[in-house]
């Protein structure tokens, strides 16, 4: 077991290290220097040749990766070219609203979705399930931008039960706190929700058609003991899309963070792209894939806790 939780640990490492390299590479192919965005357009070519040498830019690219991975490896990320701030700084004051918004919207899909997923499979057939069934094709259909737009101009406009946009972090208060973040939350957790009950409402009714279920059923077991432990039987695939679903919800979070004007990691992306703000870039990106590697390696850790045929063949 411990061999094989090595195994995905050293994978995971190597999968961050091959994105790394192709994220520095990308983020250095195209035209032109930084040394001319941060210089001006009437910086001579020695001024630029300083630039460069100064921040290790005319160095072979190997080198700079080596440099800059060396770096990464103890928490610098470097400072910018641009601000000249440092990009951890940078990366850690805005992630704390985007992670706040990302995982209040994974709880939400995590407990309406499986919550859904349950009892449409109790029920093949049924009301709910069929309007579960509808929903779910609703959910998936729905852009997240366009339900938030349409949530601002109900819940924010016309109710004024919320405010429209804007963020306000926990220390302001949990009320304020929660108001700001409900909305975005809610715009990014619909989709989820309507995937993780699809699969879940899918794996619980194969599980329950299984021999071992019916056998349960005719040794006595009570309904809700069968249900429970089909459902730790049917948690392994589910747990995989939860995981990737995480990973999925920055990358969406960008865009919903634009909707509702709040101050996350897109507005520092998005300022990084536009002045080629190579470090910043890096680390905002370098920061997702890790998180959504990482997420995939914590659903191989917990689905060999459910799941005992894993736990027989490590």
């Amino acid at each position: 077991m411990l061999r094989l939780v090595a195994g995905r640990i050293v994978s995971s490492i190597g999968t961050l290290l091959f994105v790394g390299l192709a994220l520095f590479a990308l983020t250095r192919s195209g035209p032109g220097s930084p040394a001319r965005i941060v210089l001006g357009a009437d910086a001579t070519a020695e001024q630029i040749t300083q630039f460069e040498q100064s921040h290790g830019l005319d160095r072979p690219f190997l080198s700079q990766y080596a440099a800059w991975l060396g770096d990464v490896m103890r928490g610098d990320f470097g400072r910018s070219f641009v601000t000249g701030r440092d990009v951890a700084t940078e990366i850690v004051s805005a992630l704390p609203v985007t992670l706040s918004i990302v995982v209040f919207a994974f709880l939400i899909a995590l407990v309406f979705g499986l919550g859904i997923g349950v009892l449409a499979a109790l029920k093949p057939g049924g009301v709910f399930d069929r309007v579960s069934r509808f929903a779910s094709v609703l959910g998936l259909s729905i852009p997240a931008f366009w339900l938030g737009i349409v949530l601002i101009r109900f819940l924010a406009v016309d109710l004024r039960l919320l405010p429209p946009g804007g963020y306000f972090p926990l220390s302001a208060g949990l009320s304020l706190h929660l108001q700001s973040i409900l909305m975005p939350s809610l715009s990014l957790a619909v989709y989820y929700i309507a995937v993780l009950a699809r699969m879940t409402q899918a794996s619980l009714q194969e599980t329950l058609r299984g021999d071992y279920v019916r056998t349960a059923r005719a040794m006595g077991l009570s309904s809700r003991q069968v249900v429970f432990y089909a459902l730790v039987n049917a948690l392994p695939p589910v747990v995989n899309l939860a995981a990737l679903s995480f990973g999925y919800m920055f990358g969406w979070a960008l865009i919903i963070e634009q909707v509702f004007n709040i101050p996350g990691l897109s507005r520092a992306l998005l300022n990084a792209i536009s002045q080629r703000d190579f470090l910043l870039l890096q680390g905002i990106v370098f920061l997702f894939t890790a998180i959504f590697v990482f997420a995939n390696l914590g659903a191989d850790l917990i689905n060999r806790v459910l799941d005992p045929r894993q736990r027989a063949a490590a």
